[in-house]
Formats: C-alpha cells, sequence, structure tokens
C-alpha cells in the first residue's frame, strides 16, 4: 500500500519572510556596490548561502561593510545599529518583519507607561536582543516560570512576547506572575503565523506515522515545531536539507505528514516532496 504524504495546512515561509528576500533580491539587483546582510537575513543556513550566491554577502558587524546597501535581518536590531550604520554613509534596507516591529513598540510603550518590563523568550536570540534595545535595555528575559526566581518582580509588570514563542509558554509566565503583581499588562506578541503552523502542524502529527520539520536548525520557530511534533509522533524528523531524508523513516508508514518553520522557502518544501518520490517511498 502506497504511502501518503500530507503538507501541514500551514507551513513554510511567512508574510515577513517572504518580504525580507524580496527586499534583499531587489536590492542586489539595483546596487552597483557591495550588498550585505547584518547577521543571517533569516535563520535558515540554506537560505543564506543561497543568497551568497546571488551576490548578497553576510556581515557579522557593521565593521566589516565599507560601503554599499545593509539589509537589517527579519529579526531586527537595537536602534543605534541603524542609526550607525546611516551615519556611516550605508544605504539601509529595513527588512525587520513587521510583527517583529509591534512588539518593539508595545516594548517601548510599556516601559513609558512605567511598567516593569519581561520578554518572554529565549535569552541571546536576536529578536529579544532587538526587543531589549526598543526596551532601553530595562527588561528581563523569561523563558520559564522558574526563571521569575531570579528576578525581584515589581508590582506592576508589562509583558510582551518573543514571536515565535507558543501560546502555552506565554499562559503559564503568565500564571506564575499574575501570583506576585499588582498589576499585570499582558501584550501578546505571538505572530498568528507561527501559532497557525503550530496548531496544523500538532493536528498533522496525531494522525501521521512519519513527520519530516523542513527548516534551520537555528531556527527557534522550526525547533518548536519538531518539539511539538515529537510529543505528538515520536517519529519525527527536523530537517535542513531534503538530502537527509532517508527511506528507513517510512517503513511500516501509511500516512507521511510534513510541516516547515516560518524561515523555509516554499521551494524547500517541494525538495522534499522530490525526495520522497525519489525513494519510492
Amino acid at each position: 500500500m502506497p504511502m501518503d504524504v500530507v503538507i501541514a495546512e500551514h507551513a513554510g515561509a511567512c508574510y515577513g519572510v517572504e518580504r525580507a528576500l524580496k527586499l534583499a533580491a531587489s536590492t542586489a539587483r539595483e546596487t552597483t556596490g557591495s550588498v550585505h546582510t547584518l547577521g543571517p537575513l533569516i535563520h535558515n543556513p540554506l537560505v543564506v548561502d543561497e543568497l551568497t550566491q546571488a551576490g548578497v554577502e553576510l556581515a557579522e558587524n557593521l565593521e566589516d561593510v565599507a560601503s554599499g546597501a545593509l539589509i537589517v535581518r527579519t529579526h531586527g536590531v537595537v536602534p543605534q545599529v541603524i542609526e550607525d550604520a546611516r551615519g556611516r554613509g550605508l544605504n539601509v534596507v529595513d527588512a525587520t518583519c513587521p510583527y517583529v516591529k509591534k512588539v518593539h513598540h508595545a516594548a517601548a510603550r510599556l516601559i513609558q507607561e512605567g511598567y516593569q518590563l519581561i520578554v518572554v523568550g529565549e535569552a541571546g536570540h536576536p529578536e529579544v536582543e532587538g526587543i531589549l534595545g526598543h526596551a532601553g535595555g530595562e527588561a528581563w528575559v523569561v523563558g520559564e516560570p522558574s526563571d521569575l526566581d531570579q528576578i525581584e518582580v515589581a508590582k506592576r509588570v508589562g509583558v510582551v512576547v518573543q514571536t515565535t514563542q507558543t501560546a502555552d509558554r506565554l499562559a503559564a509566565i503568565v500564571a506564575a506572575l499574575s501570583t506576585r503583581v499588582q498589576e499585570l499588562k499582558v501584550v501578546n506578541t505571538i505572530c498568528e503565523a507561527t501559532s497557525e503552523r503550530q496548531r496544523a502542524a500538532a493536528e498533522l502529527a496525531e494522525r501521521s506515522g512519519c513527520i519530516i520539520v523542513i527548516g534551520g536548525k537555528n531556527s527557534g520557530n522550526t525547533r518548536r515545531l519538531a518539539e511539538i511534533c515529537r510529543a505528538r509522533c515520536s517519529n519525527t524528523h527536523h530537517i535542513e536539507d531534503a538530502n537527509e531524508i532517508d527511506a528507513s523513516w517510512f517503513c511500516n508508514v501509511e500516512l507521511c505528514g510534513i510541516t516547515a518553520g516560518a524561515s523555509t522557502p516554499q521551494s524547500h518544501i517541494q525538495r522534499a516532496l522530490d525526495r520522497i518520490e525519489e525513494l519510492g517511498a
């Protein structure tokens, strides 16, 4: 009996990523000088390699860029970086995801209103670092409820969320905070595209004998998709490249589900489908 292959209802590149890739492509076409991204444009090593081949180089810091165009990654940066880049005479192309910008505005507003700011997210992640920068650095990053034990929690607390976090994690941290504060203002900045992908992946994993999750190993939202799927289907595999797919994964499998992170282009999903067909699964 042939195996059925089903792609999750919501999978692959979100609006912010598609927008950033289009900006990078148009900047490369229209710029006579060098074009760099400040850090990886998105968390997908294959896409970064493809951009390099298209003439968009990767710069880890401003000192690596002498002239030309500088593309700000989808995760955003602290405001000072953009100011410094423009001060160096660079043409700054801001590819920050519009939904990440909403977090920046919400964080700054909560600080202005006098709340102690807590950012629910992954410490050290570029998006979180950008959020902290727009909050003036006056914030705490919390990834789990237990992290609150390291903080002197104020009476008035405001909360924003890294766009790719799960609703369950936010709910757990809010529940822990609610018993410790007098006033709690939560701005739920989880991106709907992220929530849609997580719900669709969970639904598909529940009925699949194998799940393939496509996207960068350095992508937080893709790793979370893999965690969600693995909790429901032990035969879950997180891959970056279609060549990683192994025929042994499909032994006695009637339904193989495929999902992909928000930083995964549709072309990478198609490569996985082609690979499965090539294996005769």
